[in-house]
């Protein structure tokens, strides 16, 4: 079995840089599952397909032209890694991963990612849907309030225009979209560890993170 760590939880809470440290930390392999879904979403953009038409996007997903190259989420030949962190890739990551056709057309993608000498993954269904066998699983939260400003921060820090009080309700409404629906909705699974950012760094999530990796994987040289 290769080994897996999970590290899933709602948008905007270091999932994307956690995965990232832990996985050059332990010299694995990474998946951003969510940037599939942005992917998605932007192809759906670009050929004129409804986001609640969940067949036609299903085929979109199954014929999806996706790589992650150096650092860069291609495409077809197009870098679309600034295209899929803007606040619309988001939402409407969000809005094509409530359907069940589009999530069964991205598992196996998903699931083929796992190669030696292991996986950290990335998402919102990775402990519960993707990986419900992974030994480590880390369920990271905070609240709305300070996931919105982290964001806010990002986008000023980018030069972009930005609304307080409209990222913290547009994440409270993908939380709630996220969270109800369907299909591997947000939750965390019966075995997860639960980890609460809002007042950490993510230095000492990270540090925390990896007392639970020194505990389940003891062979590991950190």
């Amino acid at each position: 079995m290769i080994p897996v760590i999970t590290i899933d939880g709602p948008s905007g809470t270091g999932k994307g840089t956690l995965t990232d440290l832990l996985a050059e930390r332990l010299g694995w392999s990474s998946l951003d599952s969510g940037a599939l879904y942005r992917v998605l979403g932007v192809a759906a953009r670009r050929q004129g397909v409804a986001l609640d038409d969940a067949d036609v996007l299903a085929g979109l997903a199954d014929t999806l032209p996706v790589r992650f190259v150096s650092g860069q989420v291609l495409l077809g030949e197009d870098d679309v890694s600034a295209e899929i962190r803007t606040e619309e890739a988001g939402m409407a990551a969000s809005k094509v991963a409530a359907h069940p056709e589009v999530r069964a057309s991205l598992l196996d993608w998903q699931r083929r990612m796992a190669r030696e000498p292991g996986l950290v993954a990335d998402g919102r269904d990775m402990g519960t849907v993707v990986f419900p066998s992974a030994p480590l699983k880390i369920f990271l939260d905070a609240s709305p309030e300070v996931r919105a400003e982290r964001r806010y921060k990002q986008l000023k820090g980018k030069g972009l225009d930005a609304n307080l009080p409209q990222l913290v309700r547009d994440i409270r409404e993908r939380d709630a979209r996220d969270r109800n629906r369907p299909v591997a909705p947000l939750c965390a699974a019966d075995d997860a560890i639960l980890v609460d950012s809002t007042a950490m760094s993510i230095a000492e999530v990270l540090d925390r993170v990896l007392e639970e990796v020194r505990r389940v994987f003891p062979k590991l040289v950190l």
